[in-house]
């Protein structure tokens, strides 16, 4: 009986088939099944008779059947005849660019690149997926100026070697500075190539090629955005955009383009101004904004266009810094004192003239230490050699406006407007500090003295109004007690008019002598008060005037006596005779010298005869020689 398994065996045949498909009809029929996502590699182990057996000299890929590595792949699919024995096919999977990158070409196989280029130019081949018609086309061989962006290719990996690579981007506010690895060389004379267009921001670098575009810096440059730049052709820089703030303009400098004509005239000559686009310093300045300039091709001096301040004073510096380097100005006086000078220069430089300025100098920072720092350090130590230090500091003002004159004069030459100069603190030395000091210290203390006085005189006026004022009452009683005396001794002399002669002439002579001593009382009075109000500048006057008006009433007083005294011995002669009289009188004079002549006893005549007179002549004498009596007698 036959075995069952043996039955079975077609069973087990198919089977096998099934699982070894792909080998059986490749082998039977040469089939080669490529998948979906998968393309064919192929390589050609040997040729027969008939077909072409050797590559040409220099290649490696095959492009007409010759054996080795075949430029035609296989896509997905299904193919016959490529029996295992004479093809070797390689499953390779799409070559895949992510979003964001680009895919470098390094081309394995091809015609040699031209001397001087290292780039290969870019053939019609299906973006690299047709190897053979790349190289029937003239492509040549190295890395290409073209490449592939994002996507799946079908790409020939014997022949082409792809690099991942990423994008290019430019962020906000800055700018790519272009230098460019291909191209024509460029011109003599010049640092950057020539301005090349329809290139796309050179993405299509075959075209910047074709265009004569030249290898080095580029004029050109790119702004804000995402690029495929191939790096093999393209470096980039990314700077930021040149800002010009408000109150300033960028002058334009430029490196590169041709001689243009210059604009200022044969007035100005010290540098070509000339039209934009051309080589030189630009006619028409840069406004306020953001630019985006080839800093290596181009060169932006701002000019501040506001009124600028500059500052010589060693601890004071603007924003701008400009003035950085200035310091106190030290000067000498014409008296050999040396002191210190802080000034303050305003200027303005106007737009239109920006760019004079800036072929003049080059910069701003050039104008203030060329022009302003000797012109203005120059002048003020001029000035100050012309005066001395107290000179100097008495006419500020005046140096000021003079200092004002004479610097405008000499910026308008430089295309410079002088708007104010302004001197600032003034440091003398301080010895010849301390003696103005002690000066103006003297000065201040006259005028004290000065007010003081007058203070004093208002004083002393002010006093003798009072005085006067005070001794008003005084002066009316004394007037009034002269004019009772007065009417007293009036009175008295009428009364006594009716006496006997020798009582109306005693009465009269005592009253003359009172009248008389009021008059001298009141003149002294007087004299007294018109001393006090005088106060102390009249006191010495016054008093002179007291001791004369004295002097004049006891002269008076004692001329009054006298002539009393004379009217008396005149009434005693009458009464008691010449004779007798002189006798009298000498016994007057004996008795005042105490001296005792006679004795107590009255003596008379021999024969006892005399007068009554000769009695009271002799009991006079008696009563005048007593010491006792006499004593009790006033002279």
């Amino acid at each position: 009986m036959e075995n069952p398994i043996f039955s079975y065996w077609w069973v087990l045949l198919v089977v096998i088939c099934l699982l070894l498909y792909k080998y059986i009809l490749r082998f039977l029929f040469g089939m080669v099944i490529v998948p979906e996502d998968r393309i064919g590699l192929v390589t050609k182990k040997f040729v027969l008779l008939g077909e072409h057996r050797e590559l040409p000299d220099g290649r490696i890929i095959a492009t007409q059947g010759e054996a080795g590595f075949q430029a035609k792949t296989l896509a997905p699919g299904l193919y016959f005849w490529k029996w295992f024995w004479q093809y070797d096919v390689t499953m390779q999977p799409f070559v895949i660019i992510p979003e964001g990158k680009i895919g470098l070409i390094l081309a394995k196989d091809g015609a040699e690149i031209p001397t001087g280029n290292i780039l290969g130019h870019r053939v019609d081949c299906d973006n690299y997926q047709d190897a053979e018609k790349f190289l029937n086309n003239g492509g040549q061989r190295g890395r290409q100026a073209n490449y592939i962006t994002s996507g799946s290719y079908r790409i020939n990996s014997l022949l082409f070697q792809i690099s991942v690579t990423e994008m290019i981007r430019i962020q906000e506010s800055m700018v790519g500075i272009v230098t460019t690895l291909d191209g024509l060389p460029i011109e003599p004379g010049q640092i950057a190539g020539q301005l090349v267009a329809d290139h796309n921001n050179f993405q299509d670098f075959d075209k910047f090629i074709k265009n004569n575009g030249n290898r080095g810096l580029q004029p050109q440059v790119i702004l804000a955005g995402s690029y495929n730049l191939n790096p093999w052709a393209v470096q980039m820089e990314e700077i930021p955009m040149t800002e010009i703030p408000i109150g300033y303009v960028g002058v334009v400098i430029s490196y590169i383009g041709q001689d243009g004509h210059d604009l200022t005239g044969v007035e100005f000559k010290h540098g070509n101004i000339v039209q934009k686009g051309f080589k030189g310093v630009w006619l028409e300045p840069l406004g306020p904004g953001k630019y985006p300039i080839n800093k290596y091709i181009m060169k932006v001096e701002q000019v501040p266009t506001t009124n600028l301040v500059l500052n010589w004073a060693s601890a004071r510096s603007e924003a701008h810094n400009l003035d950085k380097n200035l310091s106190t100005i030290t000067v000498r006086s014409k008296d050999g004192f040396p002191f210190n000078l802080d000034v303050a220069q305003i200027i303005h430089v106007p737009t239109t003239e920006a760019p004079k300025v800036i072929a003049r100098f080059g910069n701003m920072i050039n104008l203030v230490s060329q022009v302003l720092e000797p012109t203005i350090g120059n002048y003020f130590r001029n000035s100050a050699q012309d005066s001395d230090v107290i000179a100097f500091l008495s006419t500020r003002k005046e140096r000021q406006e003079a200092a004002k004159f004479h610097i405008k004069k000499v910026l308008d030459e430089y295309n410079v407007n002088a708007v104010d100069t302004l001197i600032g603190d003034i440091v003398p030395p301080e010895s010849l500090m301390k003696t103005l000091t002690d000066r103006k210290l003297a000065e201040e203390q006259k005028i004290t003295y000065d007010t003081q006085k007058k203070a004093q005189e208002t004083r002393q006026g002010m006093e003798k109004e009072t005085a006067i004022a005070d001794m008003q009452k005084d002066i009316v009683k004394a007037q009034q007690s002269v004019e009772i005396a007065e009417r007293t001794a009036s009175a008295t002399v009428k009364k006594s008019e009716g006496d006997a002669t020798s009582v109306k002439l005693a009465v009269s002579a005592e009253s003359e002598a009172t009248k008389l001593r009021a008059y001298a009382e009141a003149e002294a009075t007087k004299a007294r008060a018109e001393a006090e109000s005088e106060s102390i500048r009249l006191r010495a006057s016054a008093q002179a005037e007291q001791i004369s008006l004295t002097g004049n009433a006891e002269a008076e007083k004692i001329l009054a006596i006298g002539k009393s005294t004379a009217e008396a011995y005149e009434l005693a002669v009458k009464a008691l005779g010449g004779e007798n009289f002189t006798r009298y009188k000498i016994t007057e004079e004996l008795s005042k010298g105490h001296i005792k002549l006679i004795p107590d006893v009255l003596i008379g005549s021999g024969n006892g005869s005399g007068n009554a007179m000769d009695g009271l002549l002799g009991l006079k004498l008696m009563e005048m020689m007593d010491p006792k009596k006499n004593s009790d007698v006033k002279p």
